[in-house]
């Protein structure tokens, strides 16, 4: 299926492998999806037997790099069951992003309240 890019106008096959790579908007060619694409990230937190999930949207691809690594030396991400938190705490300022959607768990555990 061929359609014409919405930004440069040239035509690209929506169903290519590049398009499928590239990402963005459906009406954006490989080559201008690459530059329009926002940089998502998903982060989550353990609540018993869930875990509430929020969706972000940065402005650029450094700030969410920025940010997936405070997060994860912030909240012991990949330490197995002894979740040892940093010893020191990144600096989590200055970075641009949104909350896109966010699913929260049920915090009741084992039926208790």
């Amino acid at each position: 299926m061929h359609i014409d890019c919405a930004i440069c106008e040239e035509r690209f096959d929506l169903r290519s492998l590049e398009k499928k790579r590239a990402g963005g908007k459906r009406n954006h060619c490989p080559d201008c999806a690459e530059e329009t694409a926002v940089p998502y990230l998903a982060v989550k937190s353990a609540n018993g037997k869930m875990s509430d999930l929020t969706i972000l949207a940065f402005e650029s691809a450094e700030d969410r790099e920025k940010y997936k690594k405070a997060w994860r030396a912030v909240t012991g991400h990949n330490k197995g069951k002894s979740c040892h938190l940093s010893k020191s705490m990144p600096a989590m300022s200055g970075m641009k992003f949104r909350k896109v959607g966010e699913n929260r768990a049920n915090a009741n555990h084992k039926g208790k309240l």
